[in-house]
């Protein structure tokens, strides 16, 4: 008597696009800005130390719930740079465009999620009457959540529009805008220098928030019939392009 084995027959599937990029993207855009109100009175790095203890002494609640709104930003962030890179390759990219922008993101909402524990952990530090522990403190949560968050923030953005320009994923006049947000954010490195630079930051945090959520409706979730057989032939050398 011969034995058989049944061997299950394997179904060709596609492959998974994964979750819409536009539910991060708001979630996170919408827990920057309500943090971002909450903080607009918080103090400059040019502040007295006695002028930020008494800010975080007399407003210790509202900076709490901004740090911990800031802390559950970087969540959503750095779920939007690993759908991002998911999607960047799925459209067939194999530069490190699509490498760059989930690093840079990675490191965006680890900025962030510093930003907001230090912002916790300063008001938490405003009833001990530690002026100079306070001061260090904000200045932490301005280098972290300033040049620290915007910058690799920036990065990202470049990561994903260089891929949309050379290979079509969106107009051409959309990811030049994402690769001119992207060069201010980075000049936002300037700040750590000399506060008056600072301009930088909030051009490239405000604008690239906006880039980001029109990215996430633009970026295809499948290549373009036309570009995948344009590609059959030099796909390759356009992705050895797009970095």
């Amino acid at each position: 008597m011969t034995t058989t084995s049944a061997v299950p027959a394997v179904s060709a599937r596609s492959p998974q696009s994964g979750p819409p990029l536009l539910l991060p993207a708001v979630a996170f855009a919408a827990l920057m800005v309500v943090s971002i109100v909450l903080s607009r009175q918080t103090p400059l790095p040019t502040d007295s130390a006695a002028d930020t203890l008494a800010y975080y002494r007399d407003h210790a609640t509202v900076a709490k719930v901004a740090g911990t709104l800031q802390f559950g930003a970087s969540l959503p962030l750095a779920i939007w740079a690993a759908i991002a890179y998911q999607r960047l390759r799925r459209l067939g990219v194999t530069a490190p465009g699509p490498g760059i922008a989930l690093v840079s993101g990675v490191l965006a909402a680890a900025s962030m999620a510093v930003c907001g524990l230090t912002v916790w952990t300063a008001a938490r530090a405003g009833g001990l009457g530690d002026a100079p522990l306070v001061r260090s403190l904000a200045d932490l949560t301005f280098a972290s959540g300033g040049p620290g968050h915007v910058v690799p923030f920036a990065v990202m953005l470049a990561g994903v529009a260089v891929p949309m320009l050379l290979l079509g994923f969106g107009p051409r006049g959309f990811a030049w805008a994402g690769l001119v947000l992207a060069g201010i954010g980075v000049l936002g490195t300037l700040a750590l220098l000399s506060t008056s630079l600072g301009f930088f930051l909030p051009i490239a945090r405000f604008g690239g928030l906006i880039w980001l959520i029109a990215a996430s409706v633009l970026l295809p979730a499948q290549r373009p019939r036309r570009a995948a057989e344009a590609g059959a032939g030099d796909g390759a050398a356009a992705d050895d392009r797009a970095a």
